[in-house]
């Protein structure tokens, strides 16, 4: 459904640090800086890019946004949440763990990055 996402940062050596720890745990290898200072983390399925805004006014972040990555495990969750927390990310809403719902048991976890986006990671837990 989705090409890519992009995120505005004032700071992108930080930014590149936090995504780099963070996606990382995950899996992904680390972001590639263009020649206009963009960050882009290549999958096969889509494109994050990290970015100064282009109308050079200071980033700012989603009110009531969550960008989430799909995590294989508890234990991968748990590492991204560490890095994350580590590469100057803040630990928001409950602890890492299991919440169910109408969309079955999932394993979260979140973050805000150094930009102040709201960051989340999910494993779905096999019923």
């Amino acid at each position: 459904m989705f090409s890519h996402v992009m995120l505005g940062a004032d700071d992108i050596p930080a930014a590149k640090a936090f995504y780099d720890a963070t996606l990382g745990t995950l899996g992904h290898a680390e972001g590639r800086v263009d020649d206009k200072g963009r960050i882009a983390y290549f999958t096969k399925t889509g494109i994050l890019m990290i970015t100064k805004p282009i109308d050079g006014g200071p980033a700012s972040c989603a009110n009531g946004g969550t960008i989430g990555f799909a995590a294989s495990s508890p234990e991968q969750a748990d590492a991204w949440h560490a890095a994350g927390l580590a590469a100057g990310g803040t630990a928001i809403e409950d602890p890492p763990g299991i919440r169910s719902g109408a969309m079955g048991s999932l394993y979260l976890a979140y973050l805000r990055d150094p930009s102040g986006n709201k960051l989340c990671v999910l494993h779905r837990v096999p019923a």
